[in-house]
């Protein structure tokens, strides 16, 4: 999701499954400023859940801001036949360790709670 999407997601209250991890964060002054108008504008959601999917959103814009590194290896071809190269860049090394932490929090969220 976009970060320009999440005000019409906040309006229309989705929820998502979370972790259960818990991250304690410090924000500069501006920043809390910010949180607590937009708590204010979306009063149904608290500002934990808020930055919650700011992070996310933030998150998919980096992945796609990662630059492609054209390797050596051909995977593929287009429609017109030309090569298309593997890349040796940062988006695969982040969807590898995405993926493996996705696994292992899905692990943990799947425990049973003492």
């Amino acid at each position: 999701m976009k970060i320009r999407e999440l005000t019409r997601h906040w309006e229309q209250t989705a929820t998502g499954r979370l972790s259960k991890t818990a991250y304690s964060i410090h924000l500069d002054v501006e920043a809390a400023a910010r949180l607590a108008a937009l708590s204010e504008m979306y009063p149904k959601h608290h500002p934990e859940e808020l930055l919650g999917e700011l992070i996310g959103a933030a998150l998919e814009e980096l992945e796609a801001s990662f630059p492609y590194v054209q390797g050596t290896k051909v995977i593929s071809t287009d429609e017109e036949g030309d090569p298309l190269y593997e890349d040796v860049g940062p988006t695969p090394k982040f969807l590898e360790l995405s993926k493996r932490y996705l696994h292992e929090l899905s692990a943990q969220a799947d425990e049973p709670q003492h």
